[in-house]
């Protein structure tokens, strides 16, 4: 009891950030949500604070079925911890779908890109990766007023022009077909 008393008198900037971390996360905990917003939980912890809470977010999850909106950069932790993904360019969301299909069949440019620049794990698969790059004005091919989430499968929808579906829905059965076969 001496330890917890000692651990709560201590001020925010006497804690490290994984203990600011689990902090902010027992007081969520304490109104026993359905949901938890986890707005950059991980960004300015080191790598092996990083995955303690993911871990710790995954399974408070699965303990209390708890419904997580995880907001973040890194690419690879959002694949780690979602089930479904939602990207979003300024403001906006412009592709939502399961993580396994998101990260398999991108459709929309902004989330080839975000998915391209993912470090490889292999060196000789990282130096010879294509980066691609997101170039907002070349990808005006409808109306912005008409642009919106359209389902393209079930499950997945993306930010476009109602002309692009169908562009869309090819690209997807070449995709799923060259995944099948890669």
């Amino acid at each position: 009891m001496k330890t917890i008393n000692r651990f709560s008198e201590r001020q925010p900037n006497y804690r490290s950030g994984g203990q600011r971390q689990r902090v902010g996360i027992a007081r969520a905990l304490a109104v026993q949500p359905e949901l938890i917003i986890a707005d950059e939980p991980i960004s300015a912890l080191d790598v092996s604070i990083q995955a303690q809470i993911v871990n710790l977010l995954k399974k408070l999850q699965k303990e209390r079925g708890l419904t997580l909106l995880f907001i973040a950069h890194d690419l690879s932790m959002v694949k780690y911890i979602s089930d479904r993904i939602g990207v979003m360019y300024a403001g906006k969301i412009v592709e939502l779908a399961q993580a396994d299909d998101l990260y398999h069949c991108p459709l929309h440019p902004y989330t080839e890109a975000l998915i391209s620049a993912i470090p490889q794990a292999v060196p000789l698969r990282e130096q010879h990766k294509k980066r691609l790059i997101f170039q907002p004005d070349r990808q005006k091919t409808g109306s912005v007023s008409k642009k919106r989430l359209r389902q393209i499968i079930p499950g997945h929808f993306v930010s476009c022009d109602e002309s692009e579906v169908s562009v869309l829905k090819d690209k997807y059965e070449r995709l799923t077909q060259s995944k099948i076969r890669g």
